[in-house]
């Protein structure tokens, strides 16, 4: 059973940043793909962003395209999601997900929820001045 674990949360003001990790212990997250979604207070999850297992994609949504990066570590078997000029908007609690994928890129298009099976217990994560 893939147990992963979000860190990385926390009080940040406007135009802050913020580098959330995830990582899973006794499983090679490489071959899996890594999203992360997030839920705001009184909203449904969203997908954030999204690698692809091996690396061979990524993919953002809209609303933080040019603000954040997703990337991988293969020696700490860890996943990031570097977040720049963080806005309240992005006032949170963020979740990693996981599927197995060895082989073509899925993290290509709009994230959906049911095409994870494996979660986090999530990070806050609160931009306020």
């Amino acid at each position: 059973q893939l147990q992963l674990v979000e860190s990385g949360g926390g009080l940040v003001q406007p135009g802050g940043s913020l580098r959330l990790s995830c990582e899973a212990s006794e499983v090679d997250l490489l071959y899996y793909a890594i999203a992360w979604f997030r839920r705001a207070p009184g909203k449904e999850r969203e997908g954030v962003s999204c690698i692809s297992g091996r690396n061979l994609a990524t993919h953002y949504e809209d609303s933080v395209k040019g603000r954040f990066t997703i990337a991988r570590t293969r020696a700490k078997n860890k996943v990031y999601l570097q977040m720049n000029s963080l806005k309240p908007e992005d006032t949170a609690v963020y979740y990693c997900a996981a599927v197995p994928n060895p082989g073509p890129p899925i993290c290509t298009e709009d994230l959906t929820e049911g095409h994870f099976p494996y979660w986090g217990q999530g990070t806050q994560v609160t931009v306020s001045s």
